[in-house]
């Protein structure tokens, strides 16, 4: 900072452009509001069509969100110009009051090209002045024009900052002053640079310096953007290996630290993760170097691939899709490029068992030699990308050496196939074995893959709950929850096998409850009025869908989601037919009440076949381990709960007047419609079956289960009339009797399109 410029600074331009900034911040912060409560409110309630509900409905979310980062944006940059304004002017007065009080020391002080000079004042009036008065004016001036300057030169670089994060629209990040978004990428820098270091000299304290950082800051966004550049691709990858080097003699921190390293590899993740969201021209250049250096060996004494060291840092956080689905791509393309040469996948990624191999993962799942375990939890984490990459071509059918083939046309020969990512994943990959901590065959690479379905086909990551918005499926989703039941309809035993898959799998599919309905129905016309959807709608048989819940079935898990789902749908499909009993024509001969009882009728005969199906599934289970699980399934069902909640609020992918308010809220509450009574009797175990016993506590005997489902569809139906002022005995006497037929139908189905893989011994043909 000049000495010259900063005395005789006007803060004219600089305060008028405070005032503008509050004045926008006022603005957007109100239009930030009616974008939210306003417009994405009225966009919840309405009844989205075609590809209206695919685009227009997101495109209002995202326009709204967009308001939101701009206020966000538009307060810090205030936040900031207000902290620096007020330093600046502060700095003014320290230096005038600097000068004045020199000047009653009789030392003159003036400006001096752009710096300035102080002395003892000339003649008289000087000549008692000490040098060290002098030095000490000098000195003072000095700070304050250094500390001007840095306030300056910082406010300008966070400033740059902060509007490179995003290439187009708005960022998020949100920082009160200066000095805390100076902080942060000060920080950045200083714990780049000690990871850069031959972490093998790491002292103790240092590399609890470099996770304190971490852990306080992966979720700013100015500092993760700065760490990441400053490392560099190459240094990133550099420094984890090098860390979790056997073959190392010297270890960080003198091997003291070992059991933090989960927690370091967590932090140094989340900050990348946060890192690849930033449109800045430092971070595109890194993610662009990324994905070269990961095509090379990473270590000197071991060689591992890039991508399983990078790999492994990539399992918590939110990576930018773009860069996500890029990694991924390119990664398959070697994988596929390996298989085609007979290589297995370990091969192809350089693991042969034995030996000093680093163990890139310490969270104690596995050891990190498969990268495509770390991949796949990325990928659960960011729903978009996982769409797009599990529908992305893996191998063309007419590819050189392709090694696929199958008997497609069952005439006994077999013949090459193409395969989608996640059908290679899902269906061919041999997965490596890996151990856990314990030194138990490690589950995660498949149960990983089973997540990044998860957050693929419903639109959120994996583990959340659903929400109105998420409940909106793409093409590309329903398209894929689609491959998914038929996949395991073709091979149960790609699930059966891999139990562990199936909560995952029972979770999407509670998601896709009104699809399902359309599938199994055999309602011909207006099915879209009987089993409305916003969005896309899977294409769902009834085989398909037989063979499938009945493998979920199996699981306690996989059980409980969908048992949840269906009841949750169920009893919200009744009660808005019940209300709106013009909303489904079945025959034009009909009175809206005739064309009602055939709706809540085809609601109830699905209902039975969902559970009957389900109630098999879960009666096998119990068989083959003695009925020792019966346990899990009843705890399951309990924890349920919160999920059955989220899918009310779903209710049946329309919005009725009768239901919603503002912003898609339930009017009255979950509690207040029948879904919600009816999971709140589920899961917290308020109501019994003829027997007295609590409902779906006895699975192994599949008359238990069929008396359950009656009681509890007789019920939706039962509190949807009186709670629509229309009540009718004769509709609960009928979708009773509609989902026994339902029940019945499940188990022949299953005698015919599951017998062979195993069912229940009350099911079996020759009973």
């Amino acid at each position: 900072m000049d000495f010259d410029t900063l005395l005789h600074a006007k803060f004219g331009t600089l305060d008028s452009a405070l005032t503008d900034w509050n004045t926008l911040v006022t603005n957007l912060e109100k239009l930030e509001k009616d974008a939210s409560g306003g417009l994405k409110g009225a966009a919840a309630k309405a009844d989205w069509q075609g590809v209206n509900s695919q685009v227009g409905r997101k495109f209002i979310d995202k326009t709204a969100g967009e308001f939101g980062d701009a206020h966000t944006q538009a307060t810090s940059i205030r936040n900031i110009i207000r902290d620096t304004l007020g330093e600046l002017k502060k700095f003014k007065t320290d230096l005038e009051g600097e000068i004045a009080t020199a000047r009653l020391q009789m030392v003159s002080v003036v400006p001096s090209g752009k710096n300035f000079t102080a002395k003892a004042m000339d003649g008289d009036a000087g000549k008692d002045v000490k040098q060290s008065t002098v030095d000490g004016v000098r000195d003072r001036i000095d700070g304050i024009l250094r500390s001007a300057a840095e306030s300056d030169s910082s406010a300008a670089k966070v400033l740059r900052a902060l509007v490179d994060q995003a290439e187009k629209g708005f960022g998020d990040a949100k920082y009160a002053d200066r000095d805390q978004a100076a902080d942060a990428m000060r920080t950045a820098e200083d714990l780049a640079a000690l990871a850069k270091k031959d972490p093998s000299k790491m002292s103790e304290a240092e590399f609890d310096r470099l996770l304190a950082g971490l852990t306080k800051y992966s979720g700013d966004d100015l500092f993760a953007s700065t760490f990441a550049h400053r490392l560099g691709a190459q240094g990133t990858l550099d420094f984890w290996a090098q860390l979790n080097d056997p073959n190392s003699r010297d270890h960080a921190a003198d091997g003291k630290r070992y059991d933090q390293y989960k927690d370091l590899q967590k932090q140094l993740g989340l900050t990348l993760a946060n890192a690849t969201q930033s449109a800045s021209p430092d971070m595109t250049r890194w993610k662009f170097d990324m994905l070269q250096a990961v095509e090379k060996p990473v270590g000197g004494n071991y060689g591992v691939s890039g991508y399983v060291v990078m790999s492994n840092l990539m399992r918590w956080g939110d990576y930018d899709d773009d860069f996500l689905t890029q990694y991924g791509g390119n990664m398959l393309a070697k994988e596929q490029e390996g298989v085609r040469n007979g290589a297995r996948p370990e091969q192809i990624w350089g693991y042969h068992g034995g030996g000093l191999w680093p163990h890139l993962n310490t969270t104690g799942t596995d050891f990190g030699f498969d990268p495509m375990t770390g991949y796949m939890k990325a990928l659960s984490n960011s729903p978009d990308a996982a769409t797009e990459f599990f529908n992305s071509e893996f191998i063309a059918k007419d590819t050189e050496n392709n090694p696929f083939t199958r008997d497609t046309d069952s005439n006994g020969k077999k013949g090459h196939i193409g395969l989608s990512n996640f059908q290679y994943l899902f269906e061919e990959r041999e997965w490596m074995q890996e151990e856990d901590s314990e030194g138990e065959d490690s589950i995660s690479g498949k149960n990983y893959l089973a997540a990044a379905l998860e957050a693929a086909t419903t639109g959120h990551p994996a583990g959340e709950l659903p929400t109105s918005a998420t409940s909106v499926h793409s093409e590309e989703q329903a398209k894929l929850y689609g491959d998914i039941v038929k996949s395991v309809s073709e091979n149960p035993s790609r699930l059966t096998d891999n139990s562990f898959m199936s909560d995952s799998m029972g979770q999407i599919s509670a998601e896709y409850m009104a699809d399902i309905h359309r599938g199994l129905s055999p309602v011909t016309e207006n099915k879209d009025l009987l089993y409305p959807v916003q969005g896309a709608a899977a294409k769902l048989g009834e085989q398909d869908l037989t063979r499938f819940m009945y493998a979920v079935g199996q699981n306690p898990e996989g059980y409980a989601a969908l048992t949840v789902g269906q009841h949750a749908y169920t009893a919200a499909a009744m009660e808005y037919h019940f209300a709106h009993p013009e909303a489904f024509v079945n025959d034009d001969r009909y009175t809206p009440t005739q064309n009602m009882e055939v709706a809540i009728s085809d609601i109830a005969r699905n209902a039975g076949e969902i559970q009957g199906t389900l109630g098999a599934g879960r009666a096998y289970a119990a068989e083959l381990d003695a009925g020792n699980k019966d346990a899990e399934f009843n705890d399951a069902i309990t924890k349920a709960g919160e999920l059955g909640e989220s899918l009310v609020g779903i209710g049946v992918g329309v919005g009725t007047a009768s239901m919603v308010g503002p912003g898609g809220v339930i009017v009255g509450g979950i509690a207040e419609t029948v879904a919600g009574e009816i999971i709140g009797s589920l899961t917290e175990g308020m109501m019994k079956d003829s027997s007295g016993e609590v409902i779906y506590r006895n699975g192994e005997e599949i008359e238990a289960t069929r008396d359950s489902t009656f009681r509890l569809v007789e019920k939706a139906a039962q509190e949807a009339g009186e709670k629509t002022d229309s009540p009718s005995p004769h509709i609960v006497a009928l979708v009773g009797r509609e989902a026994e037929i339902g029940f019945g139908d499940a188990q022949d189905r299953i005698r015919d399109f599951v017998d062979g893989v195993g069912v229940p011994k009350a099911l079996e043909k020759d009973k």
